[in-house]
Formats: structure tokens, C-alpha cells, sequence
């Protein structure tokens, strides 16, 4: 199973955390389930930007994103060459550390 890293982030992971995870699984979905709160303004959708993560290791091995999510991270606060949206990221063979932004573009959300 592969290993995903998550990188701390303030409010989400303060601390960081490791968890592996099923080949084949929903990152998005994955780290819900283990307890890390990553925002998902349209419910994993494809239609915002609040799931984006920084890929920082093991990008090379995902799937190519389609163009609407190529589109979507054009919105996202802080992209980078390795972002993706963890809603369309489904878990390979390879090892994944991510790093989730420090904010987000949710218009939504009521506790800022």
C-alpha cells in the first residue's frame, strides 16, 4: 500500500502525518476517512478549487489531469507546477508527500 505524507499544515495536520493508503483509492476521499479534514466545497465535484494539494513527491506518477481540472487550478490560490485537485487524484503504486496550501479560494465557508 502506498505511503502518503502529508505536510503540516496549520489548522488541517499541524503536526504532519504518514498514512497508506489503497492503490486505486480517492486521495480526497482517502484522507477523510483518516481523519484529515481537507476542505471539498462542491462534495468532490470538479467544480472548485478548495481540494488542491501541492504534489511534492511522486507527481510523475499519477494520471494526467484532464483540461476542466487544468482549468479549475488556474483559480487556485498558491499553484504551483505540481498541484492538483485531490478530488481527481486516484492513488498509484507510488509513494505520495503532499503539501495542502495554507488557504483556499472557498467563498462558502462560514468560520473564517
Amino acid at each position: 500500500m502506498p505511503k502518503i505524507t502529508v505536510l503540516p499544515h496549520h489548522e488541517i495536520c499541524p503536526e504532519g502525518t504518514e498514512v497508506e493508503l489503497e492503490t486505486g483509492s480517492n486521495l480526497c476521499k482517502a484522507l477523510l476517512e483518516k481523519g484529515i479534514k481537507i476542505e471539498h466545497a462542491c462534495e468532490m465535484s470538479k467544480a472548485c478549487t478548495t481540494c488542491h494539494v501541492v504534489v511534492r513527491k511522486g507527481f510523475n506518477g499519477l494520471d494526467e489531469m484532464d483540461d476542466i481540472e487544468a482549468d479549475l487550478l488556474d483559480r487556485a490560490w498558491g499553484l504551483e507546477p505540481d498541484s492538483r485537485l485531490s478530488c481527481q487524484v486516484v492513488v498509484e503504486e507510488d509513494d505520495l508527500t503532499i503539501e495542502i496550501p495554507k488557504y483556499t479560494l472557498n467563498h462558502a465557508k462560514e468560520n473564517h
